[in-house]
């Protein structure tokens, strides 16, 4: 048998396994993985290496809407481009509804900014922002049906926000269609109560984004989510869970035996609500929602990576420069509520998560590539095609140096971004070689072809969602 590409001499890692082996890549796919294999066109070379599943990032923001005084640090190019130099092969960007319009729209624009621009495969969810009833009776139903098969709802946001009616209305259009869906869980109107008390008390600098959602405001909307979920009967997603009591409702649903999946990443392990703190608008740059908290949700966090309540663990990249037209907005120097919420994060997640999770021995190398990409195939509809090392399986690929310590530097990043909220973190353990579908996209720190060659992904139905 011969084959485009060999990659001999790694130790394969999966989910489940690690193992010594080559693979045998032909026209984009892994067609054989056995202790040797020989006649290829070209031959990697990865001994001393591990060769794991590229990184899936089901958390991403790019290109997305985010008012007329501010944009997204990051568009399909430079965010995948990022991606790509962090180990990932395909990310998932959410596609906005723009109040009074339906969803084909948006996804026939969003689709047009991407296509033809990314270096890596990408497939999108959906953000739901005006359930209208064509909304929930016809579009819903047919993208589905068209491998559009996740959903994000706000709890907060003025723009986004769903009230509990609302956000009944779209769990029950996903639970008819299979749609999965994905809530972003804080409550509205006590961050606008805390917030408006804050300003009366002259506490408007960035730091005071923490005290407007403190972390009952997640855990309430934590709560409430899963109360309506099981309502409607319906599996969601809980996103970007920061802190120990959010954790404790996720637990205590599914002791009840409720189906919720959680989501956490990098800036509840490394990040601290103190980093708020900069001098002048210097916080800026850490402001996320939720926010950053304290050491002792870090470790509850951590737990639940190690003992399986987090099933994936993303990026939540939302990249805004520490520019006028970002984080330095004129409105965002007069009250934190203005300042944009999103730190970028796509391109340093896995080796955060590889140093601080594996390096310091917190987790092993197969749970670190079912947090890193596995989980994130399986759970949106796209596993084995994407997230495993099986024959038939996309040859998505990273070669990982375990003993490679880098640190954290702007000035080596790839984003669009000007900042790193992660600068000076030193960490062991780093990608040295994405490929995609059989074609390598970086190899070190050198771009391979500067032409896109990354795709769209419809997806099949999640498990946790199929009827």
């Amino acid at each position: 048998m011969t084959f485009d590409t060999i990659i001999s001499g790694g130790t394969l890692v999966t989910d489940t396994k690690s193992f010594r082996a080559d693979i045998g890549i032909t026209d984009g796919r892994i067609t054989a993985i056995a202790e040797t294999l020989d006649g290829a066109a070209q031959t990697i070379d990865a001994t001393g290496k591990l060769v794991m599943p590229g990184g899936i990032d089901s958390h991403v923001h790019l290109a997305q809407p985010s008012g007329p005084e501010v944009v997204m640090a990051d568009d399909f190019a430079s965010g995948t481009l990022a991606a790509a130099f962090g180990g990932n092969t395909t990310v998932m960007p959410f596609c906005l509804q723009e109040k009074g319009k339906g969803l084909r729209e948006a996804l026939t624009a969003y689709h047009a900014l991407a296509d033809g621009n990314c270096h890596t495969d990408v497939s999108f969810h959906v953000i739901v922002s005006d359930p209208s009833a064509g909304v929930l009776g016809q579009d819903i139903p047919a993208l589905v049906e068209d491998g559009y098969t996740s959903i994000k709802v706000f709890m907060t946001y003025d723009d986004l926000v769903l009230n509990d009616r609302e956000l009944l209305g779209v769990m029950d259009a996903a639970r008819s269609s299979g749609a999965f869906v994905m809530v972003h869980a804080e409550g509205y109107d006590t961050i606008r109560f805390l917030t408006e008390k804050l300003e009366r008390a002259g506490k408007t600098a960035p730091y005071y984004h923490g005290p407007s959602r403190p972390v009952a405001v997640e855990r309430e909307a934590t709560h409430r989510a899963i109360s309506l979920a099981e309502i409607v009967e319906v599996p969601i997603m809980i996103v970007h869970v920061s802190n120990r009591a959010a954790i404790e409702e996720i637990e205590r649903a599914r002791a009840r035996g409720l189906n919720i999946r959680a989501e956490t990443c990098p800036q509840y392990l490394v990040l601290t609500e103190d980093d708020m703190q900069g001098d002048a608008m210097e916080g800026a740059k850490f402001v996320c929602s939720p926010p950053p908290r304290g050491t002792d949700d870090q470790e509850a966090c951590w737990q639940g990576l190690i003992d399986g309540t987090f099933d994936v663990f993303s990026s939540d990249h939302c990249p805004f420069r520490y520019t006028e037209e970002g984080k330095l907005t004129p409105k965002g120097e007069k009250s934190f509520r203005y300042v944009p919420n999103g730190i970028p994060g796509v391109e340093t997640r896995l080796p955060i998560l590889f140093f601080e999770g594996v390096t310091k021995g917190r987790i092993d190398l197969n749970r670190f590539v079912a947090l890193s990409s596995t989980n994130h195939a399986k759970t949106y509809g796209m596993y084995p095609q994407k997230g495993a090392l099986e024959v038939g399986s996309d040859a998505d690929i990273v070669l990982w140096d375990a003993d490679l310590t880098r640190t954290i530097r702007q000035e080596y990043l790839h984003h669009g971004c000007d900042y790193s909220p992660f600068e000076g973190l030193e960490v062991t353990g780093w990608p040295v070689l994405t490929m995609l579908r059989g074609q390598v996209v970086t190899q070190g720190d050198t771009l391979a072809s500067a032409t896109p060659g990354g795709a769209y992904v419809p997806r099949a139905r999640s498990p946790h969602a199929a009827q």
